[in-house]
Formats: C-alpha cells, structure tokens, sequence
C-alpha cells in the first residue's frame, strides 16, 4: 500500500482529499502547512507528495527545492495542487523539478489516476546504491532514438501552449528535455542591442530543451512555440539513468547533437558569406520544413522572425520578399507567405 503525504493548509479541502485517497487504498499523512509537510517528508519517507503551491510560512515552491537537495527525498514524486492556472505558475514548478500539477477544482478520478501513473513511473527512478536507478533495469532496453522518443510518449509530462506562448525563458534552470508531439517551437535570445535573434526551429518529433545531460545548468536561450503546440518531456535525472542504462541510445543523442552543431555551422556560413536572396529563400525553405506538413502550406510567421533566422536586417528581407512574389517565387497571403515555386528557390544563390 503506498504511503501518500499531502501538504494543504486548507483544513477541509485537506481532510477531504485524505478521507478519499484512503478510501483509494492509499496510506494518507497529512500536513497543514509547509514547513511540517517538510518535516514529514524527512521522516515518512513517503511513496508520493501532493502539495499546494501558496501556504503560510514556507510555499509549495520552496518545499520542493528544499527536497530536491535532500538524498533521501528528492526523487519522491512530487505534485503540486493549486487553483493557479496560468501557465507561468505552472511551468515554474515544473521547472523545478516536479511531476505533475492538478488544478483546483479537481475530480476524485483525475487525482488518483495523476497519483497512480507517477507512482508507476516512479518505478523507474528508485534508487539503488546511490545513482543507481534499479528501475529502469525493469523496462524493456532502449535500442535506438525512436524507442527513447516513445518512452517520452508513454512517461513523459504532457504540456499544451498556445501560439507565441514561452514554453521557458533565459534563466530557467533545464531540469526537462522536450519533445515535441504537435506544433513548432523556435529557440531565440536578445543580443546587447536587444534585437531578437533566432537559435534554432524544431518540428514535430523533434527533441528540444538540452543544455547538458549531466548538470542542470540554466538555458542559455528562451523558446516559444510557433504555432499551438503539444509536448511531453522527461525529467533531466530519467534522461541521465536512461543514458547509462541504454548505450545504444546515448551513441544515437550523440549523433543526434553531431548534427544539430553541423546545421549551426553550415547556417553561420551562409549567413555570414550568401547573398541576400539566397538567406531569403534558405530561410522560408528552413521554416516550410520546420512548421508545414507541405511545403506550400502558408507560412503563417512574422517578418522579423524570419529575417532573424536569415541574419538580414527585417527591412532588407522585407524588400526580397517584395523581389520574390513579382518573381512569381512566393505569394503573399495577408502576413502569410506561400511557397509557389519550390525548385526555383532551391536554386537561388
């Protein structure tokens, strides 16, 4: 029977989760408030958290942190409970490290069916003899790249964003590695003259989000998606046991960041030594590819976005467009633009 400790300082909405947990099959601890859910948490050492962000004293965020420094408890799985749904809030404790969140109001079913499935995929991070994850030896082995993206698809944390919505910001520390399940999502940072620049686009099954596999290290750019967009995403530490567990996989990310870093290369180069017209066309090629399911689909992206991918100035890439769409190269649809001829574009230097 798994022991559940749940830290709410509402005494009734705390008694109420409790009475129906237990009636679940769970063995329930209650705390009032944060600083005895931590108190708990030490000496329990239970199966799962669930826990409320606002509290008096110590708050759900600072609960967690100061687990997630313990040994001993900072791969319990961890749930926040609030009534805060703005997605900041959301992905700030997601950022930190915990597993799930579950907005209030909240159903019986959908609190113990987030309870039960972290519960199973805790299985896989139990810790044996220090950074062991004996866990994951109970998994079928990993072989390739498509078998660790499935492994997102079946564990990972489901995340929605509209259109233009931060998925995380400069700063942020990357306790999560994504992957993309719908959408686009593009990665940019400001330069000191505060112009955006844009680092990288990302398709659908695309991975996203890594900055080391080994430290959590803060990112070093902010990403947004381009259009609505579906993610599931793996805690940094199940990426890092999968890693050593799975060699096969840790050759195949290699490769995979191998050719991430020759992309870059190859578009620093045409950045810094192609035309203009030929960053143009390069560019809405590389956004065709990366948003649309067909290349002429209309690429439904601003101006400024584009030109940042192609390192020309928005007023100069503008006047190419113009340049293209008499050519017959492209059409404009309001702020949309539409491929009319992909070969000639390939073919522009």
């Amino acid at each position: 029977m798994a022991k559940l400790l749940i830290i709410e300082d509402d005494i009734v909405l705390r008694d109420n989760t409790a009475e129906l947990l237990e009636l679940s099959g769970f063995t329930v601890v209650k705390a009032a408030n944060g600083k005895e859910g931590l108190k708990l948490a030490r000496t329990e050492l239970p199966d799962i958290i669930v826990c409320d962000i606002m509290m008096p004293e110590i708050d759900g965020y600072e609960v967690l942190h100061q687990l997630s420094k313990n040994k001993k408890t900072r791969f319990i799985p961890f749930i926040f409970l609030s009534a805060k749904t703005e997605h900041q809030d959301v992905r700030k404790g997601m950022n930190m490290g915990a597993d799930d969140y579950i907005t209030k109001p909240f159903s019986e079913d959908e609190l113990v069916s987030a309870i039960k499935s972290r519960l199973a995929k805790a299985e896989i991070l139990n810790e044996r003899q220090g950074e062991d994850y004996s866990g994951i030896e109970e998994q079928d082995e990993l072989r390739s790249l498509n078998d660790l993206k499935n492994f997102f698809d079946d564990y990972g944390v489901e995340f929605s964003y509209k259109k233009d919505e931060m998925i995380y910001q400069e700063g942020d520390h990357a306790n999560y590695i994504y992957l993309i399940s719908e959408g686009a999502v593009k990665s940019h940072k400001l330069d000191d003259q505060g112009k955006e620049l844009t680092t990288g686009l990302f398709k659908e099954d695309d991975l996203f989000g890594y900055t080391s596999f080994t430290h959590n290290l803060p990112h070093k750019e902010t990403a947004t998606a381009l259009k609505p967009t579906k993610l599931t995403a793996i805690a940094l530490h199940e990426l890092l046991a999968i890693l050593n567990d799975n060699h096969k996989v840790a050759i195949d990310l290699i490769d995979l960041l191998t050719d991430d870093l020759s992309n870059i290369k190859e578009q620093l180069l045409q950045m810094a030594y192609s035309s203009v017209n030929k960053k143009t066309a390069r560019t809405i090629l590389q956004f065709a590819e990366k948003i649309n399911r067909r290349p002429e689909d209309p690429i439904k992206i601003s101006r400024s976005d584009l030109a940042s991918v192609a390192g020309v100035a928005t007023e100069t890439f503008i006047r190419t467009l113009t340049n293209f769409k008499n050519d017959g190269l492209i059409r404009s649809e309001g702020r949309n633009i539409v491929v009319m001829d992909l070969e000639r574009l390939k073919e522009i230097d």
